[in-house]
């Protein structure tokens, strides 16, 4: 345990988690349906899509129940405490990784192909939360989340899966390189984020 909150044991993982955790917390009243970097997506869209993940991952590895609503079709309406419904979610992706057998030759994940490496599946988890993370971070102000040492194993996963997702519209296209840009821009851009975004 970290505190209060149940951690995975996967490094990149428990870090992008922290990440999504700060990153609603400092969402401000009135800040829920501001816009974000995801086209059309306010900020509650983007968080409820975020819970359903980890739930959908939690899930592909225990055969537990997923998600009770569509993480691609969130509803943008927030019902009860949104710190209780994302730590939930944590909590179950968190213990859910932290029982997987990491030598194991694969494991089960939600996205194509649908098995991965332990490393490879944790890592998917750890993109998900991170990026949505400084999705959220960005449209209300916040510090970018994403560091360097995280941003870089999220690259190397990210070229393992999003291809296939941006014909699903999960990933926007890659956008150019720019020259000058660190491991968190290089990651940026290859979701199809400008790192410079604003709401403005």
């Amino acid at each position: 345990m970290n505190g209060d909150f149940t951690t995975s044991g996967w490094d990149v993982l428990d870090a992008s988690h922290r990440a999504l955790r700060e990153a609603v917390a400092a969402v401000p009243q009135g800040g829920w349906d501001l816009p974000t970097p995801c086209d059309g997506w306010s900020v509650t869209k983007v968080f409820q899509h975020a819970v359903g993940d980890q739930i959908g991952f939690a899930a592909a590895l225990t055969g537990e129940p997923g998600p009770s609503f569509n993480p691609f079709d969130p509803s943008g309406v927030l019902e009860g405490d949104p710190r209780a419904f994302l730590e939930d979610a944590l909590s179950r992706s968190a213990k859910a990784w932290a029982g997987v057998d990491r030598e194991a030759a694969e494991v089960p994940t939600p996205v194509p192909p649908h098995k991965m490496s332990p490393w490879s599946g944790s890592t998917a988890c750890a993109l998900d939360a991170a990026v949505h993370a400084w999705d959220i971070a960005m449209a209300t102000g916040s510090p970018s989340p994403l560091t360097p040492e995280v941003a870089r194993p999220l690259l190397t996963v990210a070229r393992e899966i999003v291809e296939p997702l941006r014909a699903w519209g999960a990933y926007a296209a890659e956008l150019e390189p720019r020259e000058g840009d660190d491991d968190v821009a290089a990651l940026l851009r290859y979701l199809g984020r400008d790192p410079h975004w604003t709401a403005s």
